[in-house]
């Protein structure tokens, strides 16, 4: 109960913050487009999917977005969605995987978190796996932006009333790894891992 409390607290304090900080000007940082991640990572060569339709990345509002598959040699392929948005005020705002992937038919059976070693410490992330008929996959995601890296949806939105206010920016992105299941979840997830850490110093360039 007293968790409780104090999670609704802070939302009043931070949509409070959130609606001094919307009245003024929004500070979006320059950065280079997403396109410009490497196509080379970890052993891997990556290819672009083909885009978007226009009504898809219309309803998600998305300002920029890479979507890869990144291959290698008797591996399973990785699938690597970044999406980024300049501003999450007029209602453009981050769509979490948890309710994008049961509408293409995957249903979530296993959800937790994991923390990956980066350059500059460990990040937490969600960890997710899917499965539609008999077939499973395994996911990671985050929230990525403004200098740092969540994983709750929740804690997400805390930080983007709080940093609308201090910081006049709602500018962030989702980073979704996806890769099927072969063998078990847990190589697969050291698998995701292994590819998130050689990626991370490079999406930071993209996702400030």
């Amino acid at each position: 109960m007293l968790t409780r409390t104090v999670v609704a607290v802070a939302i009043m304090i931070g949509a409070g913050a959130y609606a001094r900080g919307a009245s003024g000007p929004e500070h979006v940082p320059s950065r280079p487009p997403l396109a410009g991640v490497p196509t080379s990572i970890a052993g891997r060569t990556g290819y672009d999917a083909p885009p978007l339709a226009d009504d898809v990345a219309a309803r998600l509002g998305v300002d920029d977005y890479i979507n890869r598959r990144y291959l290698s040699d008797g591996t399973a392929p990785i699938s690597l969605y970044a999406g980024y948005y300049a501003s999450q005020r007029q209602g453009d705002t981050i769509h979490s995987p948890q309710n994008c992937l049961p509408g293409a038919g995957w249903r979530p059976v296993q959800s937790d978190r994991m923390d990956i070693a980066v350059p500059g410490g460990p990040v937490t992330v969600n960890r997710v796996v899917i499965q539609k008929g008999m077939d499973r996959q395994a996911v990671l995601y985050w929230y990525q932006g403004r200098g740092r890296v969540v994983a709750g949806e929740f804690a997400h939105k805390g930080w983007l009333m709080l940093d609308a206010a201090r910081l006049h920016r709602t500018d962030g992105g989702l980073v979704r790894l996806i890769t099927p299941i072969a063998a078990s979840p847990e190589s697969s997830f050291a698998s995701l891992a292994a590819f998130s850490a050689s990626l991370f110093p490079h999406l930071s360039i993209h996702l400030p």
